[in-house]
């Protein structure tokens, strides 16, 4: 019995020989179709050269997250300043004191969004992008950390554990859009740290609230940076 077909330009012929197969492979461009009857090993070792090779996936667009990480954004700032708010009402005075503001207040675990403008418009993409998202990883691992604080605070609040909740909750979906976008442009996703490293289990009630304000604040400006920063990347690749 004999079973012939092409692949690529050269045709792979079975001759049943007794109870084996025996392959003879005719091959274009080797003398006229040479008759090359090759041992087992070396039919492999020819198979695998004459296959076509695997098609890589086609590559995906960064247009499609970053959409999805700037519509997520725009709704989480509409949301901040009523956090913000719902926070300092709760934590009595002097935070609930009106136009109550503390700039000077920061933790060393949590980067701050502002920067100066010549260095921010120096960052590309992935410098952009690696700062935020260790922001956000840093903001949600905080909020938890405040929500804790405000459980035992204010246990009898339900209106802020629950903002704190959704604060949380987007931070981490904002922080898997932004890793979607690295992907789709080949940049590397730093790996997760833990930011709060160790905690003062020991601080003083005005010291978690203090520390709870820094959060809810930086939360606000990191949010109304990403929106910013997300509309120019959204700009540079469109759908």
């Amino acid at each position: 019995m004999t079973l012939e077909f092409p692949v690529f330009g050269a045709r792979i012929i079975y001759l049943q020989e007794g109870l084996s197969l025996t392959w003879i492979h005719k091959i274009e461009g080797w003398g006229h179709g040479a008759d090359l009857r090759l041992p087992l090993p070396a039919r492999l070792c020819l198979l695998t050269l004459l296959s076509p090779p695997l098609s890589s996936a086609a590559p995906i667009s960064p247009a499609e997250p970053i959409s999805q990480a700037y519509s997520l954004a725009l709704y989480m700032q509409k949301n901040t300043s009523t956090l913000l708010q719902t926070y300092l009402q709760y934590q009595g005075s002097p935070f609930s004191d009106p136009g109550f503001s503390a700039p000077e207040l920061q933790l060393s675990s949590l980067p701050p969004a502002t920067a100066f403008f010549k260095t921010w418009h120096a960052l590309d993409d992935g410098e952009w992008l690696s700062l935020a998202q260790g922001a956000f990883l840093a903001l949600t691992q905080h909020l938890q950390l405040v929500g804790d604080d405000q459980s035992d605070l204010n246990p009898g609040s339900p209106i802020l554990l629950a903002q704190l909740r959704a604060a949380r909750l987007r931070a981490q979906g904002l922080l898997g859009n932004m890793a979607a976008i690295m992907m789709a442009l080949g940049l590397p996703i730093p790996p997760e740290e833990d930011t709060l490293r160790l905690v003062a289990f020991g601080a003083s009630a005005f010291e978690r609230k203090c520390r709870g304000y820094v959060v809810t604040r930086e939360y606000g400006h990191w949010t109304d940076r990403a929106v910013r920063d997300l509309a120019l990347l959204k700009a540079r690749y469109p759908a």
